[in-house]
């Protein structure tokens, strides 16, 4: 089973959400995505200032395989990118859930959203995929 860190919130198309003590939150992809795409070769990271809707597609990650669309799982803007897997895209599939973030967005929504699920939740669906 991948790992699924407690403390995080999930969506349906494996992104995962963590709220920042400032009100932000900060996205990325889950291990089980990573682990599908494979070895990552390159990182679409988003840009500050641009304003993103839960459930539309604001980033893009290339693997050897394929390349898949990242969804922002919230509403709000993003604040900010993390440049540092422009150079190393490897670092989403080495720590997904700590350096391997992808982008930190300011929502007016405290950080919650409806249709995100939690650890069990997320763990039940795979689960549940796999058969």
């Amino acid at each position: 089973m991948s790992d699924i860190p407690n403390d995080l919130r999930y969506t349906r198309t494996h992104e995962w959400l963590r709220s920042l003590p400032n009100g932000q939150v900060e996205v990325g992809i889950t291990h089980h995505a990573q682990g599908a795409l494979g070895d990552l070769v390159f990182v679409d990271v988003p840009q500050a200032g641009r304003k993103v809707s839960a459930g539309e597609a604001c980033a893009v990650v290339e693997s050897v395989k394929a390349a898949s669309d990242i969804y922002s799982p919230v509403d709000g803007i993003i604040v900010a990118g993390n440049q540092a897997i422009a150079g190393a895209p490897e670092l989403v599939n080495t720590d997904p859930y700590k350096a391997g973030w992808l982008m930190r967005i300011e929502t007016k929504a405290n950080g919650a959203a409806a249709g995100l699920l939690s650890a069990d939740e997320y763990a039940k669906m795979l689960a549940d995929e796999s058969h």
